[in-house]
């Protein structure tokens, strides 16, 4: 019986994920996941693409999601009051324009202390309505697109043996940054399958599979990039037709609700087995 293993949120983009035992899962997500972003001085998004020390900041959201503690070895924490009202940033997101709220020069003068750039920080707002497509449409905070990444315990196992019999290291699930990582299938990849699914008392419908950038190659407990993997393993059997290599799937909340670790994952529809990896990359790609 395929189980929930771990659910992890990331309160602000790009930084280290928080892992919790119980979760709300809201249309746009985990409660609190990406609900905050570090912008540079134009209002363009930072990212471990460019600033993998990123990894080491530490983020912590009270329940209420009215205060944040920002944390990293190293510089002293800052705690600060934040809330999804106040001076409004227009901010860009993958060339994608949305609004941020900005949340005070308390957090802009830390992180940019940590990052060595100049840097602040804005919330997602409270009218927030951003759309973002797939097979199944839905919203998100501050994500790269939808609202949920999910991936298998078994897709990383196939991984980690093809890089092991390159004779490179093994890489942990955290490369990735799920939100939810599932035990108990034994196909590799069979996210990549789902069309429909409940976790608990929430139900996800799948957008898309995910297409993967150099944040994999940063290591997440060192806050440094360490070499090729997993992307020059990935390029040999993930490759998609559009370009790009994949692992995981990318889904939108249909139904909100209550979740935890050791939620049974239960499929509610399939896709086409006979369907191609590169079909349905080119299908959830268009969308």
């Amino acid at each position: 019986m395929a189980r929930i293993a771990e659910l992890i949120r990331y309160p602000v983009k790009g930084c280290a994920g928080v892992p919790v035992r119980t979760a709300t899962m809201t249309p746009a997500g985990i409660e609190h996941d990406r609900a905050f972003m570090v912008v540079d001085g134009a209002g363009h998004f930072r990212s471990q693409r460019n600033h993998p020390r990123m990894a080491l900041v530490r983020a912590g959201i009270s329940d209420d999601g009215a205060r944040l503690r920002l944390d990293t070895d190293g510089s002293g924490p800052v705690e600060i009051g934040v809330g999804p009202e106040g001076p409004r940033l227009e901010v860009t997101l993958h060339r994608q324009r949305l609004t941020g709220v900005d949340q005070g020069a308390e957090a802009a003068a830390w992180l940019s202390e940590v990052l060595g750039a100049p840097s602040r920080l804005v919330r997602v707002p409270a009218d927030h309505d951003r759309r973002v497509g797939g097979l199944t449409t839905g919203t998100s905070g501050f994500a790269d697109s939808t609202a949920v990444l999910m991936a298998s315990l078994s897709s990383l196992d196939l991984l980690n043996e093809r890089i092991l019999a390159r004779g490179a290291q093994a890489v942990p699930i955290d490369r990735f940054r799920p939100n939810v990582v599932v035990s108990g299938w034994t196909e590799p990849h069979t996210e990549d399958r789902v069309r429909s699914v409940r976790l608990g008392g929430a139900e996800l419908g799948y957008a898309k599979v995910c297409i993967r950038c150099a944040v994999t190659t940063v290591d997440q407990e060192r806050g440094v990039r360490d070499g090729p993997e997993p992307l020059r393993t990935l390029a040999g059997y993930r490759r998609a037709d559009t370009g790009g290599v994949s692992f995981g799937a990318k889904f939108a909340v249909t139904r909100p609700g209550p979740l935890a670790v050791g939620d049974e994952v239960e499929v509610t529809a399939w896709d086409d087995p006979e369907e191609g990896l590169g079909e349905r990359l080119a299908a959830a790609l268009a969308g």
